[in-house]
């Protein structure tokens, strides 16, 4: 089954697929036909035998709505040697059904995957392919406001290219900017925190809270709020409450927080995260507990 970081960058090309063909020609060096649009077609590549081959993505360029490059986009997580075998089927069936050039974008997160992604695959004597292979080593890193602003989607790219590495928080800090600038920013974070490390996406997400004036609700927050409950209802709501007061820069008494900690009350802990969400002030948020 694929994995999230796999339906992740899948779904940052679907999104705007003019992306990977920015990122063959500023990262890769690769020179491509002229076209003014970019579509995404059906991954479905069947050949003239029963079985099936479907693609992560495929996306076409056009040029008057005439296709110029087909490109076959495939997220590669780890090593898997039948791929050798499928990857040419599906650039031959591509290429029969848009008769134009076609060429193979592999994204490997990590750069072990990557090294096996590169290597040339003979097909026949004269007839060799050659992935584009897009990794960490060649993902840019995006660390500045100006460009997380403007690409938001190249920035998400470069957060999961890099989630493992020291310049991972940088980047996050640029991207937590988009989210005042627009929904489709939001969107673009969303796509991010589902795949982070759980670890990581829990920071990100304190971040975010920081720096932003409303509530950051997203679906992954959703999750990640449904896995602290799963820690036990109301202990993971209390420590739930405790984030997010943290993230927000209330200076919690202890005293406070050990009543947090020991509180059962399904219905309080709930009112309290509702209120922490929005309040200014912790005594919007616990009244006279506090006096």
């Amino acid at each position: 089954m694929p994995s999230s970081v796999h339906e992740v960058l899948i779904e940052l090309v679907r999104r705007r697929p003019t992306l990977v063909a920015e990122l063959l020609t500023s990262t890769l060096g690769l020179a491509l036909p002229e076209f003014d649009h970019a579509r995404v077609d059906s991954g479905d590549l069947p050949d003239i035998e029963p079985t099936e081959y479907r693609a992560d993505l495929v996306v076409t360029l056009t040029d008057a709505d005439v296709p110029v490059l087909g490109i076959v986009v495939e997220v590669q997580l780890q090593r898997d040697d039948d791929k050798a075998w499928r990857w040419p089927v599906y650039l031959t069936t591509l290429r029969a059904r848009l008769r134009c050039l076609v060429l193979l974008v592999v994204v490997c997160p990590n750069e072990r995957a990557a090294g096996h992604c590169r290597r040339p695959i003979t097909v026949a004597p004269g007839f060799t392919l050659s992935p584009m292979v897009l990794s960490p080593a060649n993902v840019p890193v995006v660390s500045d406001t100006h460009t997380a602003l403007e690409r938001p989607d190249l920035t998400a790219l470069s957060a999961i290219a890099h989630r493992n590495d020291p310049e991972r928080d940088s980047i996050l800090t640029a991207l937590a900017a988009t989210a005042h600038d627009s929904a489709d920013g939001k969107r673009y974070i969303d796509l991010v925190l589902a795949a982070l490390p759980k670890a990581a996406a829990r920071h990100f997400l304190e971040m975010l809270m920081t720096t932003d004036t409303s509530p950051y609700y997203s679906q992954y927050f959703k999750q990640l709020y449904a896995d602290g409950m799963a820690e036990g209802e109301a202990k993971g709501e209390a420590k739930a409450l405790l984030t997010m007061l943290g993230a927000r820069g209330f200076d919690v008494p202890a005293a406070l927080i050990a009543e947090i900690e020991a509180c059962t009350d399904h219905a309080r802990l709930t009112e309290w995260i509702t209120r922490a969400a929005t309040a200014s002030a912790l005594e919007e948020i616990f009244g006279d507990r506090l006096q």
